[in-house]
């Protein structure tokens, strides 16, 4: 009992109906009320056959009858406001939960996404989420009402007529006992089926996502016999909770049967020797029944109870992390564009650095591309320049100050990124650039598409602006979809602009249309370009070569090209040589 009711994991739970206070304590109300309310009726009955019906006083029975009735119906009454309320107030309560985990995924610092399943995070916002409204509709107040009726009708058997009530009480031990052993058996499973549904999520989530690379490389059937596997622990799991199900509910029955069995025998007998009355022998039949009903279903809201305190418990936890970046910096304006790198150290994980002692300059309205193998650290530094991770030592700061006292999302908003990994959402192509922020006029939307020449292709499709595209814009090609990301930036008018290997996956026709409009993007604007190909950023300000996390040359272009056996020489004649 003390683990279910562990009032230090039941407290937040609770805490989550203070918007709602009225209403909690409106339904904590309604079930005191039915649990007084429940033993009224066998009392009823048992004066009615007592005093009206074994008399032969009909005009008795008939106000009796009524009054029964009138019970029922307020009885009723009471019961259905008591479930609507407990469900509308879990269903609300749950509402406002899952906007709060979805919030506190969103501010996540990446570094989290790098560590966590898609799945798992799916589960806490979604199945965790919905089990703890099992704690309000079924669990917390069913079981507190359940235990009122039990005490209420406890308390009026002994009162009536307490021998009747010791000999009904013989068999409760018994209960308690298959109670507490099927409280036990269930939780595990129901642990376990927890557990698997995650592990579902998680494989389905990835695998779907990854649905060519399967295909592509022929492991459908390794992959379906490792789904089946994980299905078929699920499937275990549950059918543990149903083998305690089936062997707890027909040993109830048992042992119900034999109370009765005892009451009738006992009781009976007490009648004929008139020890007791007929009608105090049918009002404890009904108690029985009231006694029992409360009972048998205890155990199972008790789990449920546990599940939604376990799922509670991952919530909260997910909650309670501190994995959001920092955002302390109050300053909110547009920026020019200066850049400073200043002996900045970075490492994803606090220990294994990717960039060494980066130091750069870049002034505001000047272009600089980043070149260098894979894994030399380019991308890293968007990733820190935008905040998305947090650097280990060093100083970036734009126009000067540390972007550590800008505020955060007034930061990201002076910078447009490009990737050339495009993510789009189910929607339309307008909500995707717009990304459903209402202050962007349409007409702004339709200028940057000139911009790039995508408008062209956008109002060939069904509906243009307002077509429909599945998830990742799956329907539209690679360059289409690229464009429609330079569009998304673009309409956001930042101040600086980063092109993440943005025309790597773009045809030769799409990238000569592309890169025209680029020219015309990165004017009066600070631009990041880290590309392959070099005829990208063939008219760049400023190259800088990384290699291994360090900056091995910087300087114009020109300059460059004139180091005998430099770096980026030896690549630009690499290129020229493959071209040729």
């Amino acid at each position: 009992m003390n683990k279910i009711f562990d009032w230090q994991k039941l407290k937040p739970v609770i805490a989550l109906t203070n918007p709602y206070k009225k209403t909690f304590l409106f339904t904590i109300f309604l079930s005191i009320i039915t649990a007084a309310l429940g033993p009224l009726r066998p009392y009823l009955i048992q004066n009615t056959i007592d005093n009206y019906v074994l008399v032969g006083d009909y005009a008795g029975l008939t106000r009796m009858t009524l009054l029964l009735v009138g019970v029922l119906v307020l009885e009723s009454s009471l019961q259905y406001n008591f479930n609507y309320a407990a469900n509308w107030l879990g269903q609300t309560v749950i509402k406002d939960l899952r906007v709060r985990v979805f919030d506190k995924i969103v501010n996540f610092r990446l570094r989290y996404f790098d560590t966590t399943p898609v799945g798992t995070s799916t589960t806490r916002a979604i199945n965790d989420v919905e089990t703890i409204n099992d704690i309000f509709s079924e669990g917390m107040i069913n079981i507190a009402a359940d235990l009122l009726t039990i005490v209420m009708v406890f308390a009026i058997m002994f009162y009536s007529d307490w021998r009747l009530a010791l000999v009904s009480l013989i068999p409760i031990p018994m209960l308690f006992y298959a109670t507490y052993w099927f409280k036990e058996s269930v939780n595990k499973s129901f642990q376990s089926v927890r557990n698997q549904v995650a592990r579902l999520n998680t494989f389905l989530q990835e695998h779907i996502s990854g649905m060519n690379v399967v295909q592509i490389f022929g492991a459908e059937q390794a992959e379906y016999k490792k789904f089946e596997e994980i299905n078929r622990e699920h499937t275990a799991a549950h059918i543990r909770s149903i083998w305690a199900y089936s062997v707890f509910f027909p040993a109830v029955e048992i042992i119900v049967a034999s109370a009765w069995g005892l009451l009738v025998w006992f009781g009976a007998g007490w009648v004929i020797h008139g020890q007791t009355s007929l009608g105090m022998l049918v009002a404890f039949l009904m108690y029985l029944n009231m006694l029992f009903r409360p009972l048998r279903m205890l155990a199972d809201k008790f789990n449920t109870l546990q599940m939604g305190l376990v799922a509670s418990e991952r919530v909260f936890s997910l909650l309670n992390r501190q994995e959001n970046i920092p955002n302390n910096g109050t300053i909110q304006r547009r920026v020019k564009g200066d850049i400073v790198f200043d002996k900045v150290d970075f490492a994803y994980d606090e220990e294994n650095l990717v960039l060494r002692e980066l130091s750069f300059n870049l002034e505001a309205g000047k272009t600089l591309a980043i070149v260098g193998a894979t894994g030399a650290g380019k991308s890293s530094i968007i990733n820190i320049l935008n905040r998305f991770y947090q650097i280990q030592k060093g100083t970036i700061a734009v126009d000067g100050i540390p972007i550590e006292q800008y505020e955060l999302h007034a930061l990201r908003a002076n910078i447009g990124l490009v990737l050339q990994d495009v993510f789009l959402f189910t929607g339309s192509i307008y909500d995707n650039i717009t990304l459903r922020n209402p202050s962007i006029d349409p007409k702004i939307v339709e200028q940057a598409a000139r911009m790039v020449g995508a408008h062209e292709f956008i109002e060939q499709l069904p509906d243009g602006y307002h077509h429909k595209i599945v998830e990742r814009g799956a329907t539209l090609s690679v360059g289409q979809r690229q464009l429609i990301s330079f569009i998304r930036a673009l309409v956001y008018n930042p101040r600086i602009l980063i092109l993440d290997e943005a025309t790597a996956s773009i045809d030769t026709q799409t990238e000569t249309l592309v890169q025209a409009a680029v020219e015309t993007l990165v004017k009066n604007r600070t631009a990041i370009v880290i590309a392959h190909r070099l005829s990208t950023i063939q008219n760049a300000d400023y190259i800088m070569v990384m290699e291994k996390g360090k900056m091995v040359e910087f300087g114009a272009p020109d300059d460059l090209l004139q180091l005998p056996d430099g770096h980026f020489k030896r690549l630009y004649e690499s290129q020229k040589l493959v071209a040729a």
